[in-house]
């Protein structure tokens, strides 16, 4: 059994998640002052304790082309949750919520072709599309597609709508967090026009706490250590970043409202839909309109004073309603198990 790292330690490393599916996003935060003057740290290392405290472990597995990375943790005889990260995020955004789901389930956090540690080759097609097929085929290698409940934040929750409508027999359910999409309710700038997105790519010293702002209602405090370290990896990453935004816009040229809704439509999964009531990167209004699309979607909920990383600014809350939801949709059948082909 491993060795659990301290408690004082966790909290460190829980201040250090910053990450988030469109920027970075942080916990609680209690520092010792040893910590507060500490001058240098090894960020993989605050990493590697953040997930071991989850419950996780990391792994690679090669499909293809694409040498993946993620965290794997929790019983694999349980019901598997897939957790997919959004734009400018990590496997290591899921850890705060990880860190309970792993209690009672399977879960399974993969780094998406374009982001993290996962390694994909020169000029790889980092579309929606292609991401998803490349999704599927690295749920099958891991042999994971049996009794799967999907889950997406952001850019991730597009991912997951495409993947549960081109796979409806294998997707047991479906979980959206502030999820992206071409919508008639879109009212931000960053979903009007995806170009906007950029105003949020970390490519210098500085840009984080203005991203910051924007993807949370109300930021905590995090040493400036850590900052500064996170600064540096998405400094790295932006011009990755920058592609997987130009391919956003592409998918808003490719769909209409209406043929996105068309896709939308074919989910057949029980769906949970939350959203965060102060979200300035996909408005609120969304979630409504994805209930009044997903024939077995559940009425929405909605958390006050939360922005766009419900993920990272209410973990218990979003915990709490994604174990009500697994427990009363897993005796529920497939509607189209009988008619899948063998």
């Amino acid at each position: 059994m491993p060795q659990m790292p301290s408690k004082t330690f966790l909290q460190f490393c829980r201040a250090a998640l910053i990450f988030s599916s469109m920027a970075i996003g942080v916990s609680g935060l209690s520092l010792t002052n040893a910590y507060a003057t500490t001058e240098f740290v090894d960020y993989q290392k605050v990493l590697q304790e953040e997930r071991a405290w989850a419950g996780l472990s990391s792994k690679t597995l090669r499909v293809g082309d694409v040498v993946w990375s993620y965290s794997e943790g929790g019983d694999r005889s349980k019901p598997t949750l897939l957790l997919i990260h959004g734009l400018g995020g990590s496997r290591d955004t899921w850890n705060d919520v990880a860190h309970q789901l792993t209690q009672h389930y399977h879960v399974i956090i993969p780094d998406l072709p374009f982001a993290g540690t996962t390694q994909v080759p020169t000029n790889f097609d980092i579309s929606v599309p292609n991401v998803t097929e490349q999704l599927r085929r690295f749920i099958e290698a891991a042999h994971i597609q049996n009794n799967l409940n999907v889950v997406g934040h952001s850019l991730g929750g597009s991912i997951a709508m495409f993947y549960a409508s081109q796979y409806p027999f294998d997707t047991k359910s479906l979980f959206l967090l502030s999820s992206g999409g071409v919508f008639k309710s879109n009212n931000t700038n960053y979903l009007k026009n995806p170009v906007y997105l950029k105003q949020l790519l970390v490519a210098q010293a500085g840009d984080l706490n203005f991203v910051l702002k924007k993807v949370m209602y109300n930021p905590p405090f995090t040493p400036a250590i850590i900052n500064a370290e996170r600064e540096k990896l998405l400094i790295l990453k932006a011009q990755d970043t920058k592609k997987v935004i130009d391919q956003i816009d592409a998918l808003n040229k490719l769909y209409t409202t209406t043929s996105f809704a068309t896709m939308v439509r074919n989910i057949e999964a029980p769906t949970l839909i939350l959203w965060g009531k102060q979200d300035q990167i996909v408005n609120v209004e969304v979630a409504q309109e994805l209930k009044s699309m997903i024939k077995r979607s559940e009425k929405p909920i909605i958390l006050d004073h939360i922005g766009h990383m419900p993920l990272l600014e209410a973990p218990d809350k979003v915990v709490d309603a994604y174990l009500s939801f697994l427990t009363k949709i897993q005796s529920q059948k497939n509607p189209l198990l009988e008619q899948k082909i063998l």
